[in-house]
């Protein structure tokens, strides 16, 4: 595996901020919805991104530890 800039180290930590910022708008915003099938969709994509969340921070882990 190549080693990875600090540019692009950067950016994948940027992207992890993301997700993080998306997961838990989403957990908020189904923690506000009255209608459950739409709670349950939220709380669905909150998942999702969480899992993103994981995915990236292991890849990020593992190429610091190259460098």
């Amino acid at each position: 595996m190549n080693q990875l800039t600090t540019k692009e180290l950067a950016l994948i930590e940027d992207e992890i901020r993301a997700e993080e910022i998306t997961a838990k708008t989403m957990n908020w915003c189904a923690s506000q919805c009255k209608d459950q099938e739409l709670r349950k969709s939220l709380e669905e994509l909150a998942e999702y991104h969480q899992l993103k969340i994981a995915d990236l921070a292991q890849y990020f882990n593992r190429s610091r530890m190259i460098q």
